[in-house]
């Protein structure tokens, strides 16, 4: 049993664990079940749930973000699907996924290659504050692939200061 200050107090039974949670006001929790034998820990329970939960999305938030998603363009993609795929592009990003964006071509198109090259460089200039290019567009058969991460927040606001500075000195 751990005590409220966070002290060892050592084993005892369940019963004497109850009564020392009660002098004190506080509760008794099982923190570790599966122990031999099993610790419990006198706290308050509505602070033990907080940090129980601060710690979980604390977890959640840094698991996140390894996620690669895949949107598929064609060399001569239509304004309106364009701006659909990037919508989805956009929504990928902000949940902190990477994308891999991928210009799919079809028989004869594989002889206007400058297309696709021309949609991924209009998807990187749409995007270019919001992005990090992880690998640069290239072949892989029919596919000319490239993948885009999301620009994490501190960077961010350094890239913004930096462009800001070039437009300085550019004056």
């Amino acid at each position: 049993m751990i005590g409220a200050d966070g002290k060892q107090i050592g084993v005892i039974k369940i019963e004497e664990a109850l009564q020392e949670a009660q002098k004190v006001g506080l509760d008794l929790v099982e923190i570790a079940p599966n122990a031999k034998p099993p610790v419990t820990k006198i706290v308050e329970i509505g602070k033990f749930r907080y940090e129980q939960e601060k710690k979980l999305k604390k977890e959640k938030k840094k698991g996140k973000g390894g996620e690669l998603k895949e949107v598929r363009l064609s060399p001569f993609i239509a304004d309106h699907d364009y701006k659909t795929r990037m919508g989805k592009i956009i929504e990928f990003l902000d949940e902190n996924n990477k994308v891999r964006v991928v210009v799919v071509f079809m028989g004869r198109q594989m002889d206007s290659k400058q297309f696709g090259y021309n949609v991924l460089k209009r998807v990187t200039n749409e995007l270019d504050n919001r992005i990090v290019v992880d690998m640069e567009p290239k072949f892989l058969g029919r596919h000319l692939a490239m993948v885009i991460s999301p620009v994490k927040k501190g960077k961010k606001e350094g890239n913004e200061n930096a462009k800001n500075e070039d437009t300085k000195i550019n004056n």
